[in-house]
């Protein structure tokens, strides 16, 4: 098996993370592990598991994430996974909303540490190749986190886990919908750094309102393994990635939002020459230039333009080359 470096990742985001949005962020960097949208382990039985499990080898290193709390179907799962060539598979212990709950999976098996536990035991089992990973909270609803969570793990990595990605606040599954669990149960970080010192012999992640790629370098500096990044990291993704692979020890030359763009082009055309539409792709590229001059200008092009019908490469080119004459007079001034 091999070892993945979980230095900096972004974060599975449902509706985000798809196919080719891994495309363009592998682009930007060459390391940063990458995931998937959650996929239930039923979706992957039972419905279209090539078009679920689909990805380019170029996005390696890149991991499939699962939800399920049968230990069954989260192996037949994990085979899946293994037999479409992912690096890593990992179990959703921390997803809140209201559909994964009534599923009896995500956050709510914070509360059911055994049969998690039984859950990633099925997964390594069925493994053949892919490591098993799990990404969890903190605790939920009145849980205590320090004494919920040093448990969780206890338990879970008796049956030989060896990596989590622990997002740093609770989940309330009563009374706060998925965006306010996002945001409004405070960060402990302290939790987190605790259970590494508790626990040097298992790989840390923390994930959980970092905002800027200084923050996630401190708390790996802080003794952390890595940090795991998602909302911020989609809507900037220059700013999060295009240094991220110094993280890594590996010297690659830092990309620029429009030399990412044009290599683009190739990956857009194969897309559409197979009937794929250009908005399905560009609509994962709004926030390329997020922070710098004409950044609003190329967002409102592409969104104007990128659903017409027959819209192809040119529309990008032509938002390009605008957001790159609005930034001449600032790079003159500079």
């Amino acid at each position: 098996m091999k070892k993945i470096a979980r230095t900096l990742s972004v974060a599975p985001m449902m509706d985000w993370t798809d196919r080719h949005c891994r495309f363009l962020h592998r682009l930007i960097s060459t390391q940063t592990l990458l995931y998937t949208e959650m996929v239930t382990a039923p979706a992957l039985i039972h419905g279209d598991a090539d078009r679920l499990l689909a990805f380019d080898v170029s996005e390696h290193p890149v991991a499939l994430q699962i939800g399920g709390s049968d230990p069954d179907q989260l192996a037949k799962a994990t085979r899946m996974g293994c037999d479409a060539g992912y690096d890593e598979v990992n179990i959703n212990i921390g997803c809140p909303s209201d559909r994964v709950q009534s599923g009896r999976f995500g956050a709510c098996l914070m509360q059911e540490p055994e049969l998690v536990s039984d859950c990633v035991s099925a997964m390594m089992d069925a493994s053949t190749g892919a490591e098993i990973t799990v990404k969890c909270r903190i605790g939920v609803d009145e849980q205590d986190p320090y004494v919920v969570l040093p448990d969780f793990i206890e338990k879970v990595s008796a049956r030989g886990i060896r990596s989590f990605a622990i997002h740093a606040r609770k989940a309330w599954l009563d009374g706060l919908s998925p965006k306010q669990n996002r945001d409004v149960p405070p960060l402990d970080y302290d939790l987190v750094h605790q259970i590494k010192r508790d626990r040097p012999d298992l790989e840390i992640v923390i994930n959980g309102g970092l905002q800027t790629f200084d923050a996630a370098r401190e708390q790996i500096s802080a003794g952390l393994n890595g940090a795991m990044i998602g909302r911020v990291a989609y809507h900037s993704p220059m700013e999060i990635l295009a240094h991220a692979d110094a993280l890594f020890g590996v010297d690659t030359p830092v990309q620029t939002a429009p030399h990412v763009i044009r290599a683009m082009y190739p990956y857009i055309q194969a897309h559409l020459d197979d009937g794929g539409r250009l908005n399905q792709i560009t609509r994962h590229m709004l926030g390329m230039f997020a922070g710098q001059v004409g950044a609003r200008a190329w967002k409102r092009s592409l969104s104007e333009n990128a659903h017409l019908t027959g819209a192809g490469v040119e529309v990008v080119e032509t938002a390009l080359n605008a957001t790159l004459e609005m930034q001449k007079p600032a790079i003159a001034e500079t």
